[in-house]
């Protein structure tokens, strides 16, 4: 790849300017590491940098070229010490402050890797490549004012680097200057008319100008340049079916199956395309595979039922829109599209049963537009759910098989948050070793109406009998205690009427504000409705250094929705005031601020749920997925074994996956 040609650029040139060594055996194991390095035999380059420091333990060198060959091959931890050793033989050799920010960039230690930087630049100020890299730091960073500042001396000094109007181009889409951005792409290609990268990114630009046109010809060109690129294909299929060129649209979907046939979200399109030419039957079979690989996508199930009833399959129809209300009780139009299916039926008071209560949801979403958390807007009847979806960053996955409309990292996945939860409910972990004394804690659950138990749950459990919701709703309607309001929202949490919940949450809190079970719940209840909302959602936002260089590294410059959880933050800031040792509610926080995308306060969050109870293995889970996200598989990995020991019986498989050691030396 380009990048590691770059990185053996960087050792040729190093090399050709160092110190010859004194010894003919020092020569000997520098000579043949290096020329591992060079051939990309990063294993071997270990071996024989091993040995040169064993033989000659002061030599800078030998650990910096091994930290190149541990970065290469991942192990980001060891580059990272190597590069420290290497700075304390050397404390001025520039290009370790440089490659240990680079390290410390892809391990999403910004403000260290920009203290590096800045050592570097220091040090030596006409090294060009340090403005360049700190410009990409700054942007991971999403410090796009000073990323522009430093892209810019970059290109004073190097003025046909194409990459770098491409990352400044980048930065100024952030800033909403899609005039300057432009311009920047436009450099970009007459500098290298031979990348496709330009041109698609270009085509980005021009479709948000509406000048589709345009982008069409621009993903015509990458095309061209490269046959096999799935993302241009899929984003001129866009492009193609807001010109009514269905066919042309459908080719370009074809063209994506080809090369994965499992992309769910592609299959998805070409369902609702299928549907819309009237090819029921290969709508069908398209809603099955996303269906068979995703099978808690909603709209799949509200689309599939749109084909039945095309179909006058009406009781199919109707199994397929109550799908959709189970996994979103809030789905007005469901109700509705449902009621006419029982109405075809004959099941007339049934239809008008679903009828109104998909009125009642539209009159709770109209009073709760003003709500910046829209968990209401399935209530939205002039929300279109057939529309194509678009896929802003890491479209290529071969697989696809996270949830549908919501990017999770496929593979990990993080253990939920504790919440107050009736005691029957099922979970799918495993309990803590321990159980946490809390005085507190056993008074609430002795005194709650309703038997309850405080634990992590992925989901709800399935809806409860009717004499018990019954009981409840008969508390409520005698007493409007805080007491039965919050068994009342659980309840109604447990049957997914998030909002009804949230209106009882709101109440209990009201009338006892100091009761902090209550805001760790509402903070779980409310990050629970935003990330279905999101999930429902085509908005993904991932920014990586591109491995195609070292110091040239491409960002990606895709502006996507983010999801607010400020407010299940600060119920479970608020809950922590009232009771600061408790320590689930900074493991929940640590969830919270890692759906946010804050993943070092995450790992503060769950290290103070740690500090003060060290026997939470889903904690020990959570850190040590977000410190292998995050690169730092060392820690991580030890994170997990100790999960494992607290009965998370997932980390081993994780631990399988990750955490195998390579015979390196």
């Amino acid at each position: 790849m380009m990048f590691k040609k770059c990185i053996v650029f960087l050792v040729l040139a190093i090399l050709s300017t160092g110190t010859a060594l004194a010894q003919y055996d020092l020569d000997h194991f520098y000579y043949s590491g290096r020329q591992a390095l060079i051939d990309g035999k990063y294993s071997q380059a270990i071996d024989r940098f091993n040995i040169l420091a064993q033989l000659d333990s002061t030599v800078y060198e030998a650990y910096f070229f091994r930290g190149i060959a541990k970065y290469n091959l991942g192990d980001y931890v060891g580059a990272q010490r190597d590069f420290d050793r290497t700075l304390h033989f050397n404390p001025i050799y520039t290009p370790a402050y440089h490659y240990r920010a680079i390290t410390l960039s892809r391990i999403g230690k910004y403000d260290d890797a920009l203290r590096d930087l800045e050592e570097a630049v220091d040090l030596r100020p006409s090294y060009t490549g340090l403005y360049f890299s700190r410009g990409v730091t700054y942007f991971l960073s999403q410090q796009f004012d000073k990323a522009v500042q430093d892209f810019n001396i970059f290109i004073r000094k190097m003025p046909d680097e194409a990459d770098a109007y491409l990352n400044r181009g980048a930065c100024y889409l952030y800033l909403q200057d899609t005039v300057k951005a432009m311009a920047d792409y436009n450099k970009a290609i007459s500098l290298n008319r031979f990348d496709p990268e330009g041109y698609i990114r270009r085509s980005r630009v021009y479709a948000m100008q509406e000048k589709n046109e345009e982008a069409i010809e621009d993903l015509d060109t990458a095309l061209r340049l490269d046959s096999t690129n799935t993302y241009a294909f899929f984003n001129r299929a866009i492009l193609k079916y807001e010109k009514k060129d269905i066919s042309g649209a459908m080719a370009d979907l074809n063209r994506v199956l080809e090369e994965e046939p499992g992309n769910a979200l592609t299959l998805y399109n070409r369902a609702l395309i299928y549907a819309q030419v009237g090819d029921y039957a290969a709508a069908l079979d398209d809603y099955d595979r996303v269906l068979n690989i995703n099978p808690g996508n909603v709209l799949a199930y509200f689309n599939r039922a749109a084909v039945f009833m095309e179909l006058e399959r009406y009781r199919e129809a109707m199994d397929d829109y109550s799908q959709a209300i189970n996994l979103y009780p809030d789905f007005a139009k469901a109700y509705l599209n449902r009621s006419y299916a029982k109405s075809q039926l004959g099941q007339y008071t049934s239809s008008k049963r679903d009828y109104d209560i998909a009125q009642q949801k539209i009159r709770e979403y109209q009073a709760l537009t003003a709500d910046s958390t829209g968990h209401a807007a399935f209530a939205d009847t002039a929300r279109k759910y057939d529309r194509l979806l678009a896929l802003d960053a890491e479209f290529a996955r071969k697989d696809f098989d996270n949830e549908l409309l919501q990017y999770r990292d496929v593979d990990i996945r993080l253990k939920p948050l504790y919440k107050v939860q009736p005691a029957d409910s099922v979970s799918s972990y495993s309990s803590i070793a321990r159980k946490f004394a809390d005085a507190a804690l056993d008074e609430f659950i002795a005194g709650s109406p309703l038997a309850v138990k405080f634990a992590a749950s992925a989901r709800s459990a399935a809806a409860r009998n009717g004499r018990e919701r019954e009981e409840v709703d008969r508390r409520v309607r005698a007493n409007r205690s805080s007491d039965n309001l919050f068994a009342k929202a659980i309840m109604e949490t447990e049957n997914r009427q998030f909002n009804t919940a949230l209106v009882c949450y709101d109440e209990a809190i009201e009338k006892s504000p100091e009761t902090f079970f209550y805001y760790i719940n509402r903070g779980a209840l409310q990050a629970e409705m935003i990330d279905f909302i999101a999930s429902m959602e085509n908005n993904v936002q991932v920014l990586t250094l591109d491995n195609a260089r070292t110091v040239k590294t491409r960002v990606q410059d895709q502006v996507t929705r983010s999801y607010d959880y400020t407010s299940a933050i600060h119920d479970m800031t608020r809950a922590a005031e009232l009771n600061p040792g408790f320590p689930y509610t900074y493991y929940n926080l640590g969830n919270l601020y890692c759906l946010s995308s804050d993943l070092p306060e995450a790992i503060v969050q769950y290290t103070r749920a740690i500090d003060i109870y060290p026997y939470i293995g889903e904690a020990y889970y959570n850190r040590g997925l977000v410190l292998i996200y995050l690169k730092d598989k060392e820690k991580g990995c030890i994170d997990l074994s100790v999960a494992g020991e607290l009965g998370i019986q997932d980390a081993y498989s994780v631990i399988k996956k990750y955490c195998r050691t390579e015979e390196e030396l």
